[in-house]
């Protein structure tokens, strides 16, 4: 492979250049690839949204069902993540990659064997133990390549993949189950799940070939290349004990690790409800076609996937994060509170819903280079994923909150003014909880 695209820095020439071109050539080779695994991911994760649809009144699963369906995924998710994420410290990047895609490409697939609650439950909970340590994995592996102030901007691609995910999904998934449905004698429901979940299969075994675990293993790289993408992730690295921990024993006794896990529950409670929950919304705006739905989906996360880019490259050039979430968390909880005016106008409340959408969907790469700018060493690996390990237990709080709100109400409007309320307080945490002095992003 050629090693000239980036030419070894000259005296004279401009540090700020040969950087551009050299993170431009690293983006360029591992971004795509790992940003197609995050879409696929994440859509065999949020599928079970479509797949409600039709799932519950085929199988008589009732939304309380369906909520706890969804929320055990992530009883196995939490269990596994942390440990997960050792693993990749130790054994790299590449073999934790394959092993993950893989096992969650045969779990998802597995899914069209669902015929009873208790084997949509024991698939949940194994989707969720094998895609464990998948994002955290990828926050902890972009701090093998990029310094904290180029991570926002690069974060926000993989967020930007969850609402593609849900673009692709309101464009595929509402089209398998409506024309699929009783060919070789299956649900519609079940051929999505063969379907979308095959991808991952096929990007486990490519992985294996196509990743390389941090910069020393890149041939694509001459020496000086990765001797500066070293150099660069190290200077930027915090020192001394108020900084980082040198363990994970240290890692758990860091205060300052729960609050980011507070901040990301609070935040992934109101993301989780949009994965999972707005298909059912957008019914409840008046829409009952299930392709049609799936089509309007469409709008709100192809919305929320530019705006959160171009949020997240304002906080990267203004150097500051604090008040870019705040603002977007408070913003994000003011429309969910306004869906519960249920206005009469069907483009106002997919407007209202759009605008959750980017500002929900936005804080999510900014709060990510909070902790990853925070922490180092040991802590990157253990600190990461135990934040996001304890802020996940959101996904089994949430959906299976919700599902009993609207089991029992027949309505989402208390589930949203509860949102609304942790936004706002995700919003001061960060704002009041991370000191000028420990910010480094």
């Amino acid at each position: 492979m050629s090693h000239s695209f980036v030419p070894a820095l000259e005296p004279g020439a401009s540090a700020v250049a040969h950087d551009d071109l050299l993170y431009r050539k690293v983006s360029l080779r591992i971004i795509p690839f790992l940003f197609l695994c995050y879409v696929v991911s994440f859509l065999d994760r949020i599928n079970i949204g479509f797949a409600q649809l039709q799932m519950k009144h085929d199988l008589g699963f009732s939304d309380a069902m369906y909520g706890l369906g969804a929320a055990v995924f992530y009883v196995g998710y939490v269990l596994c993540e942390v440990p997960s994420n050792m693993l990749l410290a130790r054994f790299g990047a590449r073999r934790t990659f394959t092993r993950i895609m893989l096992l969650w490409g045969m779990a998802s697939v597995g899914m069209m064997l669902v015929s009873k609650p208790t084997h949509f439950y024991a698939l949940r909970f194994m989707l969720g133990v094998f895609e464990a340590g998948f994002f955290p994995g990828i926050v902890l592996y972009l701090t093998y390549w990029y310094p904290a102030r180029r991570r926002a901007a690069v974060l926000s691609i993989f967020f930007a993949g969850v609402a593609v995910a849900g673009v692709l999904g309101g464009l595929v998934s509402g089209w398998i189950m409506r024309d699929m449905g009783g060919v070789m004698g299956m649900f519609g429901w079940q051929w999505m799940f063969v379907i979308e979940g095959a991808p991952a299969i096929v990007l486990g075994l490519l992985a294996a070939f196509y990743l390389v675990d941090g910069p020393q293993h890149a041939r694509w790289l001459n020496a000086a290349e990765q001797a500066h993408l070293i150099a660069q992730r190290d200077e930027d690295r915090p020192s001394g004990d108020a900084h980082a921990s040198r363990s994970f024993m240290q890692a758990l006794r860091n205060p300052r690790v729960y609050l980011f896990a507070f901040i990301y529950f609070s935040l992934t409670c109101a993301s989780l409800t949009l994965n999972f929950w707005m298909p059912l919304m957008i019914r409840d705006f008046g829409i009952h076609d299930v392709l049609a739905i799936s089509l309007y989906t469409v709008i709100p996360n192809a919305v929320g996937a530019v705006g959160l880019i171009l949020i997240a490259r304002h906080s990267d050039r203004r150097g500051e994060r604090r008040r870019h979430f705040a603002v977007c968390t408070i913003g994000g909880g003011i429309a969910l509170s306004l869906l519960t005016l249920h206005l009469s106008s069907f483009p106002a409340m997919l407007a209202i819903l759009s605008l959750a959408a980017v500002l929900i969907f936005a804080a999510l790469p900014i709060f990510w280079t909070v902790p990853s700018g925070y922490l180092s060493g040991a802590a990157a690996a253990a600190g990461i994923a135990l934040i996001s390990s304890i802020g996940i237990t959101s996904g089994i709080v949430s959906p299976w909150v919700i599902g009993q709100i609207k089991t029992h109400t027949g309505s989402m409007d208390n589930a949203l003014y509860l949102l609304t309320a942790l936004l706002f307080v995700s919003g001061v945490a960060l704002l009041l909880g991370v000191p000028r002095e420990t910010r480094r992003v």
